[in-house]
């Protein structure tokens, strides 16, 4: 990019990857107001998707390995810059992971489980493969695929820390810390401040923010490239026009391949609750093994039959701000709406949950609910297999790609925001997530 002609730069999303991309391109040395043009288009509202009803944690064994540590480093100083703790409760915590068995009395012992030598998965660090194809035994409760080979082989041996004490500690037959010991690999942000304070430092800046403001096609010529995006304006139901564009940066979670369908990515669905509970600073990935004739009690009470399969992993993050987080299993039952706020909840996956949860946290179990929420997480899917995701240029002049991140887009957002600027003003950047390049994957 020449940094002296005019450019008229559209991002698609506010989402933490847009917000962070309009902040980055915004504070980036060779930005010039007078020359640059920034406006973010969003269809609902910031952070109304993922980027508003994810957990928040950041760790340094997340993936990709080429992203995770510029990103991870970029959090801490962005907290470290705009006042980030009292802002979007950025902070340390503690993360690990445990097994816990319930019987009918709500304790039993049985002997330590041993930790499992590191997974070889032929990755190198990289986004682990996952198929998309559920297995029929196992589809009802599938796990998130927050941890690749490398983040097990991280798990040491450690006895339940005292001050984890909103965990039932009879029930836990091992607890496992997540990192090198001693180490500082683990951090968390409120997701939905986060983002919400990105897009706000990027206004200040000159950024032209429009709220539902819903993209409806990206014009462009196989020669010349983008230069136009045609939106509508979903309160008065009227369609604009921004023209002269140079760029287009697509980042707009699972609704990226509605946009551009050769980037091959979609929505996976995953449920989530919100405690009002201020505990210690812990993320915990659990496996609680329950009772054969275990039903929640919400289910009980229709006459409904036991959904689980005997052994269930809820992820629960305690927040900033007096909240705990826990996330739930993904679906693929209800197809991605046309918008963010359109996105429906189903209540009997959210009361699961919390049932399950609250047979090995006593706290949380009496705790108020103040959120039973879903989401779509973005995928990049190429042969029904779960790929890394997309950030760079694409084949046609002017239209980037930034999505596919799946479950650790808070924690990439900076990361891929801050290559993204770079990449537009022409730094060189591109070879730092060269495996990530969308052209590679013919888009």
């Amino acid at each position: 990019m020449n940094a002296q002609r005019k450019r008229n730069i559209v991002i698609v999303g506010g989402g933490i990857i847009g917000s962070s991309t309009a902040y980055y391109i915004s504070r980036h040395p060779r930005f010039n107001p007078a020359l640059h043009t920034v406006t973010l288009l969003e269809a609902t509202s910031i952070a109304a998707g993922a980027s508003g009803k994810a957990g928040g944690l950041l760790a340094l064994w997340a993936y990709p390995t080429c992203l995770v540590p510029l990103s991870y480093a970029l959090h801490r100083d962005l907290a470290a810059k705009h006042n980030g703790a009292e802002r979007w409760g950025y902070r340390r915590l503690g993360c690990g992971s445990l097994a816990a068995t319930v019987s009918k009395n709500g304790i039993e012992t049985r002997a330590p489980k041993p930790p499992s030598p590191p997974a070889d998965n032929g990755t190198n660090g990289e986004l682990p493969i996952q198929s998309t194809v559920p297995d029929e035994k196992t589809k009802d409760w599938e796990k998130l695929p927050k941890q690749d080979g490398n983040a097990a082989g991280l798990l040491q041996d450690s006895p339940l820390p005292p001050d984890l004490d909103w965990i039932d500690g009879r029930l836990i037959q091992h607890y496992e810390e997540m990192g090198s010991p001693g180490a500082t690999e683990t951090a968390q942000v409120h997701p939905f401040y986060f983002t919400n304070a990105m897009a706000d430092l990027a206004r200040e800046k000159g950024v032209d923010i429009r709220l539902r403001a819903k993209v409806t096609k990206i014009n462009d010529t196989k020669t010349a490239g983008v230069h136009s995006v045609a939106y509508e304006d979903r309160d008065t139901g009227k369609t604009h026009t921004i023209g002269d564009v140079t760029d287009v940066i697509v980042a707009a979670g699972p609704w990226t391949g509605k946009l551009v369908p050769r980037t091959k990515v979609e929505g996976l669905r995953a449920h989530s609750v919100v405690f009002e509970a201020d505990v210690s600073p812990y993320a915990v990935f659990t496996d609680i093994q329950l009772p054969t004739d275990y039903i929640p009690e919400h289910r009980a009470s229709q006459g409904q039959k036991r959904r689980h399969k005997g052994n269930v992993d809820p992820e629960i993050y305690a927040r900033p701000f007096g909240e705990v987080y826990a996330c739930g299993e993904p679906d693929k039952t209800i197809p991605l709406p046309a918008t963010a706020d359109e996105v429906s909840t189903d209540e009997s996956q959210c009361d699961d949950l919390i049932a399950y949860i609250g047979t090995i946290s006593p706290a949380l179990a009496s705790a108020p609910v103040k959120a039973r929420q879903a989401c779509y997480l973005p995928q990049h899917i190429r042969f029904g297999e779960q790929r890394g995701p997309l950030i760079g240029p694409t084949s046609v002049p002017g239209l980037w790609v930034a999505a596919g991140h799946t479950c650790w887009g808070i924690q990439n957002g900076p990361g891929t925001g801050y290559l993204m600027a770079g990449m537009i003003f022409g730094d060189g950047v591109e070879e730092e997530v060269g495996s990530l390049d969308p052209r590679k994957f013919k888009v």
